[in-house]
This record gives structure tokens, sequence and C-alpha cells, in this order.
């Protein structure tokens, strides 16, 4: 008797809310089909303990956080014992996260949880063919665990994300930039180096090699960051295998945030591109033993591409994050306001869209030793990249956002407005870096993320703590004279939909950093001082 048939015939299910999904753009069966009998593994959520509330004035210590904001160890035995008895083995568990990963067979996940898995060739949102597990409408989990799981996550691996950088062909590059012209241009406090600090940074795939790193930095006249990989979900480190592609995400996204903030230590967190993997890893970075005081992600994919379950469960990641005192710093896309979709409509990117997450806009920078005298929206034109930006149609205006002429999304409703802020991010005008042996200029809004949170790492060595969700204070500060109260404001552009203006606008948010001025609106006189 097969596993999929010792499951009980008559296991009462019920509908998992969030989880339709359509099918993916099955071009045929795979070209090696996976075993019905072999087994995956998924990630399941569960919620959180009854009473839990976050207040982003308060930070939490790990075992704080737990104690409120995690899992009651009740479900976690209620889920456990109800998901092995059906003939699914719980791999691990873990209650501030919220939660349990799980494996089995392809026929016992698909009966336990409502559906049928099928694997595929479709094309991916880049065009590319990949493999992988599909299943379409809604989820089911076990009458028993209703209400208490909030995400099954993983039973399709289709990928979930795209990088959110672009390659400057040498022909069209105009000027070009080390971090370290940035840091000069951007008024980086330079007394102040990371030192003490650790930024987490998120990758779906690529690598880096610790020999490319120190020749970088080596180029640059300074001694780089420690950096340190992590596997999570079975993926791990792997240099030198996709040059064009996600390898450049990575060493990007490394050079940028280890030369801003060369005093600071770097984890990168590798995870396979599926929503499992997405959740898993900024996880696994905000529960670290050492928490991060940033955390870093240049992937994202319009709204519409995520189900509810699984945006819902990503954001809930950022509210641990932020209620343990992390800045998480988000690429708000590359692809202008409609964010690459193809239905005449705008859309936010997520993860930038969430309200818990420090959304990175981008802009064209004309600069020379270190005096700008020139800095736009980024808007290369149809197909040739455009900052990302516009009105989320899932989250709502939070409050601190209220006052700052947020317009109405495309569907009518007062959404959250994306981006935040913003720093230079055309490729023509893009950051000098090595990839995979050669030097290359690359932009998209896949920089200004490791660009804000090696600037969050510095404001918090000079103010002695970490800032966790930094929107409140930077919209309550911002009203004022911008240039006074940390930002320049960028006031002439349009990432297709909207345009640029006075104030916060939904190409570059509340503007770029003055990085001293910053510091000293976010920390007393003698801080800021480096008295």
């Amino acid at each position: 008797m097969s596993e999929y048939e010792e499951t009980p015939p008559d296991l009462r299910l019920v509908p998992l809310p969030g989880s339709n999904r359509h099918s993916a753009e099955v071009i045929a069966p795979a070209a090696v089909p996976s075993a019905a009998g072999a087994d995956i593994e998924a990630t399941v959520v569960l919620r959180r303990r009854a009473g839990a509330s976050f207040d982003p004035s308060v930070r939490l210590s790990r075992n704080e956080f737990e104690a409120s904001m995690g899992a009651d160890a009740a479900d976690i035995e209620t889920v456990t014992t109800t998901l092995e008895g059906l003939g699914i083995h719980v791999v691990s568990t873990d209650p501030a996260s919220r939660r349990i990963r799980i494996s089995g067979s392809a026929n016992t996940l698909g009966h336990v949880f409502g559906t049928q898995l099928e694997a595929v060739t479709s094309r991916a949102s880049d065009g590319t063919e990949v493999q992988h597990r599909n299943r379409s409408g809604m989820l089911m989990v076990p009458a028993a665990l209703d209400g208490i799981i909030t995400a099954v996550l993983g039973l399709d691996d289709r990928p979930q994300a795209r990088t959110e950088f672009r390659v400057a062909e040498a022909r069209a590059v105009a000027v070009s930039y080390t971090p370290l012209d940035l840091a000069e241009i951007y008024n980086f406090p330079p007394q102040f180096d990371g030192t003490g600090q650790t930024i987490a940074i998120i990758e779906l795939g690529g690598g880096f090699a610790q020999s490319e790193l120190d020749a970088y930095f080596g180029s640059l006249g300074i001694t780089g960051p420690r950096v340190t990989a992590v596997g999570v979900d079975g993926a791990r480190n792997v240099a030198g295998a996709d040059a064009s592609g996600a390898d450049g995400e990575v060493l990007l996204d490394i050079e940028v945030a280890g030369a801003l903030s060369s005093g600071a230590d770097i984890v990168v967190y590798f995870a396979p591109n599926t929503d499992a993997g997405f959740v898993d890893a900024v996880s696994e970075a905000t529960h670290a033993a050492i928490t991060p005081t940033a955390i870093s992600i240049s992937w994202g994919q319009n709204e519409d591409a995520w189900t509810a379950q699984a945006r819902h469960a990503l954001d809930q990641a950022f509210v641990d994050a932020a209620a343990l005192g992390i800045t998480v710093t988000a690429a708000a896309g590359d692809n202008g306001s409609s964010d690459g979709a193809a239905d005449g409509r705008n859309h936010a990117d997520f993860p930038a869209s969430s309200p818990h997450v420090l959304a990175c806009g981008g802009t064209s920078l004309r600069a020379s030793s270190g005096r700008v005298t020139s800095e736009t929206v980024w808007n290369n034109g149809v197909g040739a990249g455009a900052t990302g930006g516009g009105v989320s149609d899932v989250f709502a205006l939070p409050s601190w956002q209220k006052g700052a002429g947020v317009p109405a999304s495309s569907r009518g409703t007062a959404g959250r407005g994306v981006p935040d802020v913003a720093a230079v991010a055309d490729p023509t005008t893009g950051y000098e870096v090595l990839v995979d042996g050669e030097k290359k200029v690359y932009g998209g809004t896949s920089a200004v993320a490791p660009l804000w949170a090696a600037l969050v790492a510095r404001l918090a060595q000079a103010a002695g703590s970490p800032f966790g969700l930094l929107h409140p204070r930077l919209y309550g500060f911002a009203s004022g004279a911008t240039q006074r109260n940390g930002f320049r404001d960028i006031t002439a552009g349009n990432n297709g939909a909207f345009a640029a203006g006075p104030g916060w606008d939904a190409c570059t948010g509340l503007g770029v950093p003055d990085g001293v001025a910053l510091l000293a609106a976010l920390t007393p006189p003698r801080v800021a001082s480096g008295a």
C-alpha cells in the first residue's frame, strides 16, 4: 500500500485563507518528472500567541519576543502531532518565528493540504524556462488546524522573485561612481564605519568568492568587512555559476554594503527562490544568534505575483525584525510605475510595499568631485529601466504616512506609498563593481537597498543602538526643511504614472540622504558631532 493510500480517506479539510494560486504558464511537463513518492520539504507558518501586539517604539530582546510574539507551545504541539499522525515528518520547529519545516512525499503533502502537485516546465517573469512543482487553486488544512496554520509555503516551488539590478553597456555609461564616491556625495558621516554592527543580506541565488571581494575592496584602498555565508533550505553560496544573473546581484550587494560600512560584519543568507525560501531566509536572519542592525533585500516582484498567504507571512517576518530593532531595506523595483506587469495598471513591488520595510527608489545622478550638478528620477524610457514606485493595492496607508500626500491606489483605496527613500540607481550613472572577475557598471534599485543598509549601520553605531522601524521618525521630521532634516529632495522627473515634486513622491520618496544631517536629526547633538 502506498504512503498516499495510508492517509485517512475521510480526512476532513477546510480552506486555508489567502492560499489561492493561479497555475504557472505551463509550457510542458518537466523534462525529468519528479517521483510522486519522493520526499519534498515545505514551511508551515503558525499564528502568533494570543495577545501579541507590535509597538514600533519598543525594542524586545530575543527572549521577550518569543514569550510575547512567538507561537504558542500548545499550537506547535497540536500541529506537529496532527501532521505526524498523517504521515508527514516534522524536520524542525522554531517557536520565535512560528515556523515548522516539514517533509513528505508529494502525494502525501498534496493529500493533507488538498492539492495536486505536478512537475512542469513554465516561463518565469524574465522569460526563461524553469522546471518546478506547480499547483493551482486553494490549499486546505486539516480541520483540527483551522486558524492555527496561517501559511503553507514551498509546495509549489516556482521562482517567486526577480533581481532588481541592471548592467550598463559600456558605451551607454555617462559617469560612474565607486561606493566611496557616493559616501562623499551623500555625505555619510566619515567618523563612523559600522563597527560593531551586522548587516544581513538576503540572496535567492548566486554566490561570491572571498578572493574577488578582497580584490575589489583592495582596489578601493580599504580593508573590507568580514563576510560569511549561511545556507537556508538546502541552498548555498555557489560562486561563478551565473555571472550575468544572480552572481551580479550578490556581488553588487556585498560590494556596496561592504565598502560603505567596512567596519560591520556582513552575513549573506542564501535560500531557494521560492516563497518558502524567501520567508525562511528573512526569518533566519531576523532570529539569528547575533541580531543584525539591518537586513538588505534586492529581490522582489509586483504584489499581484504573490499569494496573500505568502505576502502576509513575509510581512509578518518584517514585523519580527522591527520588534527586535532591525531596519529592513528593500529595492522598489526597476520597471517604473507598472513594475513590469502587462495589465496596464500601476503596481507596487513587494516586499518594498510592506509598511515594515524601508522602500528604496532610484535616481539618475551627475556629480563631480563630490558635488552634485544634477539628480533626477531614474527613467531611461520604456524597457530601459526606471525606478519603481506607486501605491500599494494590499497594504493600507500607514499612520506615519498620512501627511505625506500619497495618492489613491489604482483601485481607488488609501494605500501605503512607495518608496520611502532613494539614491542613485540609473545604470548609465551607476556603481563600479567587480563581478566574476570583470569590472562593470551596475545600476538598479538593487544597489540602493545595500547603500541604505550601510548608512543605517553607520547611524546605529553613532547612536549606540539600532533603530528598528525608522519610518515614524523619518516622516515625522522630514515635513520641515528636507536638507536640514536629513534629505535632499528630488523634484524633477517621473517613473511613468507618477512625477517627482516637493516633499514625498512615488518616485524617490522623501529624497536622497544627507548622512550627516540625518545623523543630527536622529541622534543627540553630542553623538552626531562624534563627541
